[in-house]
């Protein structure tokens, strides 16, 4: 029992499983936030668009009664049209994260090249004789 412990401590300890973690609690509060945005900006929106549709409502009634079962067709194009405003919504904020991670990586890199003054070929900024022509190189 005691090496079952110390297994199950050294698991939840590693790096990759705290951050798994973290990850899905921020997702969490992420999909918390994208479905309030979702729900209550872009569905009125849609809604407003469509005439005022509320899809929920519609549905097909097999049998008679109160208790007759009820195909919820519009409940099901509800939740096609929540996905796909969600995925519509994530995708977009990712492109923006990544655009911004892209102009953060874009600095020049450091010049790790020099022209060598007799044969003009590029050389390493560190060598002392040139590879191509052999001539040796002074400190500039």
């Amino acid at each position: 029992m005691k090496t079952f412990m110390k297994e199950f401590k050294e698991f939840i300890s590693r790096g990759n499983v705290m951050d798994m973690a973290v990850g899905v609690i921020i997702g969490g509060a992420f999909t918390a936030i994208v479905t309030s945005l979702v729900n209550d900006i872009m569905m009125p929106v849609l809604s407003l668009v469509t005439g005022g549709i509320d899809f929920t409502a519609l549905c097909i009634v097999l049998g008679e009664g109160d208790s007759a079962a009820t195909l919820n067709y519009g409940a099901f194009i509800a939740a096609v049209i929540n996905f796909l405003l969600i995925a519509l919504v994530i995708f977009i904020l990712i492109k923006l994260l990544n655009r911004f991670a892209r102009k953060k990586k874009e600095e020049p890199a450091p010049v790790a090249v020099k022209t060598c003054p007799f044969c003009k070929e590029e050389i390493s900024v560190d060598a002392v004789r040139c590879p191509h022509c052999t001539s040796e190189l002074t400190e500039n």
